[in-house]
């Protein structure tokens, strides 16, 4: 098996027989065998079901069906895990990465042996100025910061050579974040730019919320919400006391009601307070990951794993 095609899917069952279809109108012709491995990464809707109509295609197609949700960074790993090809390439099912730019990166390889990995980023990126300004924003201060370099706008749409793929698959921590894990295993990686083209079906899954928790995970390896109750309470205060030294300026200037003697106190009393909680729960975030990960829980856990007759022996 030359390549297999890694696609985690969570609720996207309109967009599965779309992918399906694109990737037959792509590699037809190619010379080389290929197989699809779909993760349905705990879909509530009929993503499942789609998956299961694959079967009886003449693509050879693998479904790693999990137990529950248990995240992107998850189903990537398995997929790589279940995956058969000397070439491995990570690609959505939502087809705004397409599958004739991974037929690309394999012809990349090909050609270029000196290269063991492709990646795609998005060199025009169609989403607002605030989303772009604070992604940008995460990339300078990890790059500054971490010891491994980030590549700006760089995305999980890559093909591996099996060698990398295997250097991937030691890393064993169950937090993850995958691009960083990319950079430091090494090999050398080509980038190439792509756009990405408008989702098939449905909607993104992926709210500004989830996006500030996705970068927490590039920075602190995942995120343990129980202890971020003391980072959220050192902010709170530091909010509370200015909102404090506003009310007390508006008041002493707008309508000259003396300052009391124990505004400067009360309001240093605030900040001094916020800052040791906000230093406390970045601690607190650090030995949640070292706790959970002496636990030895697996990464992901399977509940079934589906393939069709095409696969040969």
């Amino acid at each position: 098996m030359k390549l297999s095609l890694v696609v985690p899917c969570f609720n996207e069952a309109g967009n599965i027989p779309l992918f399906y279809k694109a990737v037959k109108k792509d590699f037809e012709g190619v010379d080389f065998d290929y197989e699809i491995v779909f993760v349905n990464d705990g879909s509530k809707d009929g993503t499942l079901r789609e998956l299961k109509k694959l079967l009886e295609g003449d693509i050879p197609v693998k479904i790693v069906n999990f137990s529950r949700n248990f995240g992107k960074e998850s189903a990537m790993y398995a997929g790589l895990e279940n995956s058969e090809g000397d070439y491995v390439t990570i690609i959505d099912a939502d087809l705004q990465q397409r599958p004739s730019i991974a037929l690309e990166m394999v012809r990349t390889l090909d050609s270029r042996q000196e290269y063991d990995c492709v990646a795609a980023y998005q060199q025009e990126r169609s989403e607002n100025k605030a989303v772009i300004f604070l992604k940008d924003m995460f990339y300078k201060i990890i790059n500054k910061f971490a010891d491994t370099e980030f590549r700006q706008g760089a995305s999980d749409f890559r093909t591996f050579r099996r060698p990398m793929v295997e250097a991937i698959l030691e890393m064993k921590e169950y937090f993850r974040f995958s691009k960083g894990l990319f950079s430091w295993v090494g090999f050398n990686t080509l980038f190439i730019p792509y756009k990405a083209a408008d989702r098939a079906s449905g909607e993104s899954k992926w709210s500004m919320l989830k996006l500030f928790a996705y970068a927490f995970e590039g920075i602190f390896a995942f995120t343990t919400a129980p202890l971020r109750i003391s980072t959220c309470a050192g902010a709170l205060s530091i909010v509370g006391a200015l909102i404090y030294l506003i009310v007390e300026l508006i008041r002493h200037y707008g309508f000259k009601y003396p300052f009391g003697n124990s505004t400067s106190a009360i309001f240093w009393m605030f900040i001094i307070a916020g800052v040791q909680l906000i230093c406390l729960g970045l601690v607190g975030e650090y030995l949640a990951r070292i706790y959970v990960q002496t636990k030895g829980r697996p990464i992901y856990i399977a509940k079934e794993i589906l393939k069709n007759d095409k696969y040969r022996g």
